[in-house]
């Protein structure tokens, strides 16, 4: 997709070669960050939603015996830090990111089928799952 920069991180040397040659050295690995775990799934979004970067490799761990890594980075693409609380009081920072250009999406693309939008109208936000790690400029 143009805009897209990937790669499959099968070391731990990889992924962050992978992460410094496309950010620089001067970057940080941001993550979820979950506490106690809950039988609740409903959250609420709290307060303090921050931006934390617009230059970011987002890595999605695949699922094989050993650690491996596929990382894309997409431009016009800012990541956030946000805060939610579920209706027991668990805590959880969860991270999110908006693609503000998706013009050069597919038009099959699952989110505008969810959303009902065409590619380009709108920014797609999402939150990451679990086990994704972001790569980000500090």
């Amino acid at each position: 997709m143009r805009g897209e920069t990937k790669y499959c991180a099968s070391s731990l040397e990889t992924f962050v070669d992978s992460g410094v040659s496309i950010l620089g050295k001067n970057i940080k690995l941001l993550s979820n960050e979950i506490g106690d775990e809950t039988k609740n799934p409903s959250f609420k979004i709290g307060k303090g939603v921050r931006t934390v970067g617009g230059n970011e490799v987002v890595c999605h761990k695949m699922t094989y015996p050993h650690a491996v890594y596929l990382c894309h980075s997409i431009e016009g693409t800012e990541v956030y830090k946000v805060p939610l609380v579920s209706d027991d009081g668990t805590k959880v920072k969860a991270m999110a990111v908006c693609h503000k250009d998706t013009s050069a999406w597919s038009p099959n693309h699952i989110a505008f089928k969810i959303l009902k939008v065409k590619p380009g109208t709108v920014p797609i936000c999402h939150f990451l799952g679990r086990d994704t790690l972001v790569w980000v400029s500090n």
